[in-house]
């Protein structure tokens, strides 16, 4: 097994900090075209492409690599007999709470027991609007992207679906896959400006009109549970509400899904990732949930 080039690995790691070729160079005590060389041949060996633009943002493959690279520098400078206890690093991440509490903190024992010098501060954010109440070193967005106030990456995409409780679908029911305006017609949708019922109707040519009256919820979760407690149909996103599902507390209307147009992405300001802890968050988020 060839391990990549240490001259690479550090030319890579100045770059992406320096967001310059040239103050990598200096940094480094080389001239600038053997930077871009050690670069290239570093991003052949790999078959990867570590930046995105001519500004040196990093591309996704860039933001999982580096982390590792900064994991290995960081080790490789501990001395033995020296290492005392490393100092604890506070990243602070704004999170919507339906994903949060679905997504993110199921998986988040395994990321403390692997990272115990980086202690998280989770904030709410609210994805209508994507505001938080404080500053975040990053951040979960919800919507179609990009954010040009935020460099991002998107983190997820989702397929929505109808659904509504048993008893709901007893009473009111049964919609036959929920594919014409006569069985929309027959039901309560519940409203989200988070999730458009076009998406569903254009699907499969329903002439209706997007609702515009009738209980309205700023959270997928909250709709989800008032669709629970009989309120009506909601329009549901399939990974993010698997365990409403496979509860039984809501069944599905129709065995199709629809390609939702929004999606999750991972954002922060200029700079972010030049910090370890922050390139390291979102490495693992996007492995995470990939499995």
């Amino acid at each position: 097994m060839h391990l990549p080039s240490t001259q690479g690995l550090l030319a890579f790691e100045a770059v992406a900090r320096l967001r310059s070729v040239n103050r990598a160079a200096e940094e480094l005590s080389v001239t600038p075209s053997a930077v871009s060389h050690r670069i290239r041949q570093l991003e052949s060996r790999l078959a990867l492409r570590f930046f995105a633009g001519h500004d040196f943002s990093l591309s996704a493959d860039g933001i999982s690599y580096l982390a590792r690279v900064r994991e290995a520098i960081e080790a490789l400078q501990q001395i033995p007999g020296r290492e005392g206890r490393s100092a604890v690093r506070q990243l602070r991440v704004a999170v919507t709470p339906t994903f949060s509490r679905q997504l993110l903190l199921p998986r988040l024992a395994a990321f403390c027991h692997t990272h115990p010098d980086i202690e998280l501060m989770l904030q709410v954010t609210t994805p209508v609007r994507n505001m938080t109440a404080e500053e975040a070193d990053i951040e979960l967005r919800f919507g179609m992207g990009p954010f040009h106030d935020r460099e991002c990456i998107q983190l997820q995409v989702d397929e929505v679906s109808p659904v509504c409780s048993p008893s709901y679908l007893r009473s009111h029911g049964p919609f036959f896959g929920f594919a014409t305006a006569r069985a929309v017609l027959r039901a309560h949708l519940l409203r989200t400006p988070l999730e458009s019922w076009r998406t569903w109707f254009r699907a499969y040519d329903i002439t209706l009109p997007e609702p515009t009256v009738g209980n309205q919820f700023n959270d997928l979760g909250l709709m989800l549970d008032a669709a629970v407690e009989d309120l009506g149909v909601a329009l549901l996103r399939l990974k993010l509400g698997r365990a409403w599902l496979d509860s039984g507390r809501l069944v599905r209307l129709s065995p199709e899904s629809v390609p939702s147009p929004n999606a999750y992405f991972l954002c922060w300001r200029h700079g972010a990732m030049e910090r370890w802890e922050c390139a390291t968050f979102v490495n693992w988020l996007r492995e995470a949930l990939r499995n």
